[in-house]
C-alpha cells in the first residue's frame, strides 16, 4: 500500500512466549496495526469525494482542489514520520509515542465529521501529527523484539506487512457497506458515518496496545534520561503546537508551498548525507549519490501511483461502468483491489526474485527500480486503451479496466516499495542511516504531493472528462516509461556507484 517501515536497531530481547513460531508480542501489535489502518484507509478513499460533496455542492469544479488536498495530506503524512520517529528516539520512547500518536489520530478522526471547512481541515492536521506519531514508532518495535541475527526476523515484518494490507483491504469495503446498506444516508452524509467508523477503529487500535503494551516488557519503554512524565506534557504542547502549523500548511499555503517546503527539508537532506560521506571517503561518497539518484525516481513513481484516491476515484465515480447485473460496485472498493493484489502477487515475486538469484540474474537495485516505474506506467497503457477505444454510448468505461489498472501497478510497486528502506540502510554512511530514512520519507512524500498537483490537471477547471482523463494518463504513461527506460540505461552506473551494494 506505499506503507513502509522503519527497523530500529535490535538489542537483546526479552525471552518472549511463542505463538505460532514468533514472539507473543508481534500479534499484539499485529492487530494494533491492523485497527490503525482500518482508521487510515477506512476514511482515505472517501475524502476527495466528501470535498466535492459537501464543500462544493457537487459541483465537479471542485475535483481539482479536493485532489490538491489529498496530495497535501497524504505527503505531510509520509513528512511528519520523519519527525514522530525522532521524538520516540529522543524524548519519550515508543510505547509513549505510539499512545500519544493514537489519542491524537483518533480525535482528528471523529473531527473531521463536522461540515465545516475548517474544521475538516483542523482535524486532517490533526490526523496528520497523530499519524507522525504512531506510524513508525510501532513498526520500530517489530524488529526488537528479535535476538541480532535472529532468521525470522524478516518473516515478523512479512507477517506485520500483512496486517496493514489486511486492514486495508477490510477498510474500504467495511465503511462502504456502513454508509450505504446499515445506515443508508444519502449523499454527503453517508462520508460522515464512514469517518465515525474509522474513527472507531483508531480507538480500538488504542484500547488494544494500551492494555497489550504490558506483553513488551521493555521493548519501546522510555530510556531511563526519558522517564520524566513531563516529557509526555512536553511533547503534548508540541503536538498542538504542530496541529495549527500543518492546518496553515494545507489550508491557507496549499500543494504548491508545501512542494517547495519539502523540496527545500529533501535537499537539506541530501546536503547532510553528502557532508557525512565526505568524512568518510570515495565509496561512501558514491554510494550516497547512488541513493539519491533513486530518491529521484522513488518520487516520479509516487507521483503517478498514487491516484487511487484522488483522480481514479473521480473516473471510478463518472466514467466506470460500476453496473454489474443491476448492482453497482461501490467506489470504495476499488481501494481494497491493491491489498488483494498484494496479497496474492507478493509470494509470487518473492518466488521470481528467488529464481532469478539461483540463476545468477536476478536484476540489481536500480533495475527493480526501472520494472516498478514500467509497471506503473502500464497500468495507465489500459486506462489509455480503455479511455480511447472501449468508451460506451453513456460515455463509460468498463470496470475490468480500472481493475485491471490497480493490478498492474500493484506489481510494479512490488519490484520497487519493498526494498527502499533496505537499500537505504546498505547505502547511507552507518553514522546517519536516521537521515538517510528520513530521505526515503521525504522522496515519498514529494511523489504524494504531487500526485494531487497532477491530479488536479487531470480534472481540470470543470472536472475530469473522458477527454481530460485520456490526456493526463497518456501523459503519466510517457513521463513514466521514460523514466523506467532512462533508470535501466543508467543502472550499470549506478550499480558501480553502489560498489557491490545489491
Amino acid at each position: 500500500m506505499g506503507d513502509t517501515t522503519l527497523s530500529a536497531p535490535a538489542g537483546a530481547p526479552a525471552d518472549y512466549p511463542q505463538f505460532l513460531g514468533h514472539p507473543r508480542p508481534l500479534w499484539m501489535l499485529f492487530m494494533a496495526e491492523f485497527w490503525e489502518r482500518f482508521a487510515f484507509y477506512g476514511m482515505r478513499w472517501a475524502l476527495t469525494l466528501y470535498i466535492v460533496a459537501q464543500f462544493w455542492g457537487g459541483d465537479d469544479a471542485g475535483q481539482a482542489d479536493a485532489s490538491r488536498t489529498y496530495g497535501a495530506y497524504l505527503a505531510l503524512v509520509y513528512a511528519t514520520a520523519v519527525f514522530g520517529g525522532y521524538v520516540a528516539d529522543k524524548v519519550i520512547g515508543y510505547q509513549r509515542s505510539i499512545l500519544v500518536g493514537a489519542v491524537v489520530m483518533a480525535a482528528g478522526l471523529f473531527m473531521v465529521m463536522v461540515p465545516n471547512h475548517e474544521v475538516f481541515m483542523l482535524g486532517l492536521a490533526t490526523i496528520i501529527v497523530g499519524n507522525g506519531l504512531f506510524k513508525p514508532n510501532i513498526s520500530s518495535m517489530v524488529g526488537q523484539l528479535y535476538a541480532p541475527g535472529d532468521s525470522r526476523r524478516d518473516r515478523g515484518f512479512t507477517l506485520f506487512y500483512m496486517g496493514i494490507n489486511a486492514g486495508a483491504l477490510i477498510a474500504p469495503v467495511l465503511t462502504s457497506v456502513l454508509a450505504n446498506k446499515v445506515f443508508g444516508t444519502p449523499g454527503h452524509h453517508n462520508y460522515h458515518v464512514v469517518f465515525a467508523a474509522s474513527g472507531i477503529g483508531m480507538l480500538i487500535s488504542l484500547v488494544w496496545f494500551w492494555f497489550g503494551r504490558r506483553q513488551l516488557g521493555a521493548v519501546g519503554r522510555p530510556a531511563p534520561e526519558q522517564q520524566a512524565k513531563a516529557r509526555v506534557g512536553y511533547v503534548a504542547l508540541g503536538v498542538l503546537g504542530a496541529i495549527p502549523l500543518v492546518w496553515l500548511l494545507m489550508d491557507k499555503a496549499g500543494a504548491v508551498a508545501i512542494q517547495w517546503l519539502l523540496t527545500a527539508l529533501f535537499l537539506g537532506v541530501g546536503v547532510l548525507l553528502v557532508v557525512e560521506a565526505l568524512r568518510t571517503g570515495r565509496v561512501a561518497i558514491q554510494r550516497v549519490v547512488a541513493m539519491l539518484i533513486i530518491f529521484a525516481f522513488n518520487v516520479l513513481f509516487w507521483m503517478f501511483f498514487e491516484q487511487a484516491g484522488s483522480s481514479f476515484n473521480f473516473l471510478a465515480q463518472h466514467i466506470v461502468d460500476r453496473n454489474l447485473g443491476g448492482w453497482e460496485f461501490p467506489i470504495g472498493w476499488f481501494q481494497s483491489v491493491n491489498p488483494v493484489a498484494i496479497v496474492l502477487l507478493a509470494p509470487l515475486v518473492t518466488l521470481v526474485w528467488g529464481a532469478l538469484d539461483k540463476r545468477r540474474i536476478e536484476p540489481s537495485i536500480p533495475r527493480k527500480f526501472g520494472l516498478g516505474l514500467i509497471g506503473n506506467a502500464l497500468g495507465f497503457v489500459v486506462l489509455m486503451y480503455a479511455l480511447a477505444n472501449l468508451v460506451d454510448g453513456n460515455g463509460m468505461i468498463p470496470l475490468w479496466t480500472l481493475v485491471l489498472c490497480y493490478v498492474l501497478q500493484t506489481a510494479g510497486e512490488l519490484c520497487l516499495s519493498p526494498i527502499g528502506l533496505s537499500m537505504v540502510t546498505k547505502l547511507a554512511p552507518v553514522r546517519v542511516v536516521g537521515v538517510g530514512m528520513g530521505g526515503w520519507f521525504l522522496s515519498t512524500a514529494i511523489g504524494n504531493n504531487l500526485a494531487g498537483l497532477f491530479a488536479g490537471h487531470v480534472s481540470g477547471e470543470s472536472g475530469m472528462t473522458v477527454g481530460s482523463a485520456l490526456a493526463g494518463y497518456t501523459m503519466g504513461f510517457w513521463i513514466l516509461l521514460g523514466g523506467g527506460v532512462l533508470l535501466f540505461l543508467l543502472a550499470p552506473l549506478i550499480n558501480r556507484l553502489m560498489h557491490g551494494v545489491r
